[in-house]
């Protein structure tokens, strides 16, 4: 093997393991709440903060609450009360996990900082900006998918044995 070849070859395989991340699933557990390895629900951000503020805004974990199997961080004592007075009014649809990949039958990671819309006073969350928009743009046909898949999807989180799509 020449010493071209040798060196070409993490390349390769850097290439090969990128590929397969953007094709397979991942070995990450995957709860019927979307959290990231820590148990944080959202990436951290304030489910609150979308409706009260219009925005994606980064929580602290000194104004955090456990609900459910995850923990949800908030931007504030407020913002943290009024989860706790009202759980269901602030949690996303689907457990965090993306509305579009719901309506296609699957669970896939979000993105709560570009990827995220509220309808009819409910927060979804969707895989990116451009999945979101798409959502946007066919969102009754796709809302009725989710909501039709939902059950289905959520019982294979809670079995283990989901389709779960996750960002590199």
């Amino acid at each position: 093997m020449t010493l071209s070849k040798i060196l070409a070859m993490p390349l390769m395989l850097t290439a090969l393991l990128t590929a397969c991340t953007q094709e397979t699933h991942d070995t990450r557990a995957a709860g019927t709440t979307l959290t990231n390895p820590g148990g944080i629900a959202i990436g951290g951000y304030d489910p609150v903060a979308y409706f009260t503020d219009s925005a994606a805004t980064p929580g602290k974990p000194e104004f955090s609450t456990r609900h459910g199997e995850a923990t949800w961080w908030f931007a504030s004592a407020e913002h943290r009360d009024l989860f706790l007075q009202d759980p269901q009014r602030f949690l996303p649809a689907y457990g965090g996990w993306c509305a579009y990949g719901m309506a296609e039958g699957y669970a896939a990671e979000t993105d709560p900082v570009n990827g995220w819309t509220i309808h009819e006073g409910r927060l979804y969350l969707n895989w990116d900006a451009s999945i979101s928009a798409q959502w946007n743009a066919n969102r009754a046909a796709l809302l009725e998918r989710s909501e039709s898949n939902w059950p289905t999807v959520n019982s294979q989180l809670e079995d283990g044995n989901a389709t779960v799509y996750w960002h590199e």
